[in-house]
């Protein structure tokens, strides 16, 4: 083909080479927010490297090749021996290095940790989302071990390292180890009683065997593992190393690898024990008991990974109508792309604000702060999950065909946004389990309505979300299924609350305009157009200043 007929023009440039923590306004206004001055220095220091680092043409390529490459499992060596391995490409080990490095499982052990922590999860995830599950359970798993003292003395220091170590090796001969969970089975899923697994005592203070299957078990390569499985005295939670202390393999029989929609760079597993030793976490027959502070812990996580996977597929869209011209100028300017542009940063603005606010509840750690993470958690996983899907797909259909090309990297945003309202919990799990906060747990509900209160009077459409808020919970009539109902509008006022409070006025207006005064349609893009759009799309551009 001659050279003069393939000129290229009006194709946008990568966006690469910039720091993904800077640029993004409403997550650096967070950090600041929720840091106390003594340490913000050093968190901004930390951020900004790591908003560099997941911004570079290297990140972005590891990302790439992860997903490329998925992992293969490895049952048997050469000579028939069981060794139940899983193999990864060397970018996802490069991956989960730089976010070990940069402290994405140490949330327990420093200042501010949590919102340092959560800033950082969500700047790397946009490198590459699927790593971000082993990193989540090992960061999770703190907390259950902490029921038993000895565990936590021998475990937490290599949890919360900054060292990444792969391969399987006994645990006490390595600097930093990463932990997965099995809880889910095939005949019960979300309905973790069902559990057939059992647990026999063995001679061992603590010690047991266990024999059965986990249907679902996620990053399947891991040092550790909690599980649950029903002792003598009931569901009960265990740890289950790879490796024991003497260097033999613990029973751990990998069956196959989950072939999913999305999360390809990622091993999700069906795991068989046949005698695999665990030592007990916590007493018997308090399993969820003790497992559930590590579900709180992931589903937050699940908030700010998805809040990652809309900051990031908004970046795009931006980004690309910024420098792509049609009809006489550049697509940004246009009222009608503006509109959708403006209505998909609220919604990133939005999961942002009030993932960053989860997170520091966590380091404030109070009586007030833990109840009102009982009710906003669940509520929060539930929205903003939720949310994920229809704005990758939007952004998506922002750069037009270019976007369904995997090269644009959309695609797989888009396969990556339904994983997180499924794990730790569906849609109707959070619902309800907001709804048995709200039922058997006052305090929840009095320190939630105290946390939005804060703003009352501050915006006429908050004023009156929260009055029929307030009469959608006084009326208990069929609460169940009207739970995801009543769960959405508390999501929607907790965001406006925060936004209003936090948030420039344009950003305010138009949440509360659209979310809450019902001036919105069904799709997004249907914004008032009397409101200052423009300004909301230029402070979503990722462009740090």
């Amino acid at each position: 083909m001659a050279a003069t007929t393939h000129t290229v023009t009006n194709q946008v440039p990568p966006l690469v080479g910039y720091d993904v923590f800077a640029a993004d306004r409403a997550l650096s206004e967070a950090v600041e927010r929720h840091i106390e001055p003594g340490v913000l220095p050093e968190a901004r220091e930390e951020l900004g490297t790591l908003g560099q680092s997941a911004g570079s043409a290297q990140a972005q390529r590891w990302g790439e090749q992860a997903n490329e490459h998925p992992p293969v499992l490895r049952t048997h060596d050469r000579y028939g021996n069981r060794i139940d391995e899983v193999e990864f490409h060397p970018s996802w080990h490069q991956l989960l290095g730089h976010a070990v490095g940069a402290g994405l499982t140490d949330a327990w052990s420093r200042p501010a940790g949590h919102v340092r922590r959560a800033a950082g999860f969500l700047v790397w995830t946009q490198a590459e989302a699927g790593h971000g599950c082993p990193l989540s359970m090992t960061h999770a798993a703190v907390p259950a071990l902490r029921t038993d003292p000895a565990l936590a003395a021998e475990w937490e220091p290599r949890l919360t390292s900054y060292v990444y170590e792969q391969g399987l090796r006994p645990a006490q001969e390595k600097a930093g180890v990463l932990f997965g969970m099995g809880m889910t089975e095939k005949q019960g899923g979300t309905d973790v009683r069902s559990n057939t697994t059992r647990a026999e005592p063995v001679s061992g203070e603590g010690e047991y065997l266990l024999t059965g299957h986990k249907w679902f078990c996620s990053a399947p390569m891991s040092d550790g593992f909690l599980v649950l499985a029903q002792a003598p005295g009931g569901l009960t939670c265990f740890l289950v190393p790879r490796v024991l202390p003497d260097g033999t393999r613990n029973v751990f029989a990998i069956q196959r690898l989950k072939d999913k929609l999305g999360n390809r760079s990622n091993a999700s597993s069906e795991v068989e024990f046949d005698g695999t030793w665990a030592r007990r976490v916590g007493d018997e027959g308090r399993g969820v008991r003790t497992i559930i502070e590590m579900v709180a812990a992931t589903r937050l996580d699940c908030v700010v990974g998805s809040a990652a996977l809309m900051r990031q597929a908004v970046a795009q869209a931006i980004h690309h109508s910024t420098y792509r011209g049609a009809f006489g100028g550049p697509l940004i300017d246009k009222p009608l792309m503006r509109n959708v542009l403006a209505d998909l940063a609220l919604e990133s603005e939005a999961a942002t604000v009030l993932a960053m606010r989860l997170a520091s509840a966590y380091d404030t750690d109070t009586e007030e702060e833990r109840a009102f993470l009982r009710l906003a958690v669940p509520a929060a996983k539930y929205w903003v999950t939720k949310r994920c899907t229809p704005v990758v797909g939007e952004a998506l259909e922002c750069l037009g065909g270019n976007g369904y090309v995997e090269e644009s990297g959309m695609p797989r945003l888009l396969r990556e946004a339904p994983l997180n309202s499924i794990w730790e919990g569906s849609g109707n799990v959070q619902a309800l389990d907001a709804l048995r906060a709200l039922q058997r747990e006052p305090q929840a509900l009095d320190a939630f309505l105290r946390e939005v209160g804060k703003a009352r009077g501050a915006d006429h459409r908050l004023d009156a979300a929260i009055k029929d808020l307030l009469t959608e919970l006084a009326d208990l009539e069929g609460i169940e299924a009207r739970a995801r109902r009543v769960v959405e509008r508390m999501a929607l006022v907790l965001q406006g609350s925060l936004l209003v409070r936090w948030a420039p006025p344009e950003v305010v207006d138009a949440f509360c305009a659209s979310r809450l005064g019902g001036d919105w349609g069904t799709a997004f893009g249907t914004l008032p157009h009397s409101l200052d759009l423009a300004s909301v799309v230029a402070r979503a551009r990722p462009v740090a200043e």
